[in-house]
């Protein structure tokens, strides 16, 4: 019986700039999405409270604006790396 040979792994080549553009705007989405949970999570416990309805209502559009915040950074990222580098693969779903 012959053994099946595993094909070799796929090895990319990219850039420094093109890693350091990578982790900058990934960082960014983290923080972003930290920001978005913790606006919401205390606008959610404001609302617990009469007194603090007001500041929880200011919480949810501060944290509703973050998430709009989210599709930009994407858009930035994209056209960084296009600036930096041509024919480049667009965006891979481990990106994000």
């Amino acid at each position: 019986m012959a053994e099946s040979a595993d094909p070799p792994p796929l090895l990319l080549s990219f850039g420094h700039e093109e890693l350091v553009i990578r982790q900058r705007y990934e960082v960014a989405s983290i923080v972003n999405d930290i920001l978005i949970a913790f606006w919401f999570v205390l606008g959610s416990v404001f609302f617990f409270y009469e007194s603090l309805t007001t500041a929880g209502t200011w919480f949810f559009l501060i944290g509703s604006i973050e998430l709009m915040i989210r599709p930009v950074l994407r858009l930035s990222r994209r056209v960084h790396l296009r600036r930096v580098r041509t024919g480049s693969p667009g965006e891979t779903a481990q990106d994000f």
